[in-house]
């Protein structure tokens, strides 16, 4: 699997052009133009960016998806943003990762159904003691 280049989870070979520090980014939410061959659109998407030990440091979305939610301000969101942004996309993402089940199972333990709707509730409480 190492040598593998996947869609779900990339490894920065160079500098990002994100506001942080990240190493990494793992993709929670594309188009899928066919399920069969995993062929993928990005005109909506979802990037979940990481340090260098794994720690989220926001999220990155598409210049589509701002223009269709114009109450965030910008493509890079963090803390209290991202995390309403995340619960707005639950469903699409959590189907998405479905896709790449094995990869998410290998970073998050669990599967994303099952780890999405864990993470639900802690996100509504998070966004109700904002």
């Amino acid at each position: 699997m190492k040598n593998i280049k996947s869609q779900f989870i990339r490894q920065y070979v160079r500098a990002s052009r994100s506001p942080w520090d990240d190493c990494s980014t793992i993709l929670l939410l594309a188009d899928v133009v066919n399920e069969q061959t995993l062929e993928l659109n990005f005109n909506n998407y979802i990037y979940l960016h990481r340090d260098s030990v794994g720690k989220i440091l926001g999220i990155s979305i598409s210049n589509s998806m701002l223009e269709k939610n114009p109450s965030f301000e910008n493509r890079y969101l963090e803390g209290h943003d991202m995390t309403l942004f995340l619960l707005i996309y639950i469903e699409q993402i959590t189907q998405f990762c479905e896709l790449f089940s094995e990869e998410f199972q290998q970073i998050f333990m669990q599967t994303p159904t099952a780890f999405f709707a864990a993470t639900e509730s802690d996100w509504v409480d998070i966004i109700d003691n904002a």
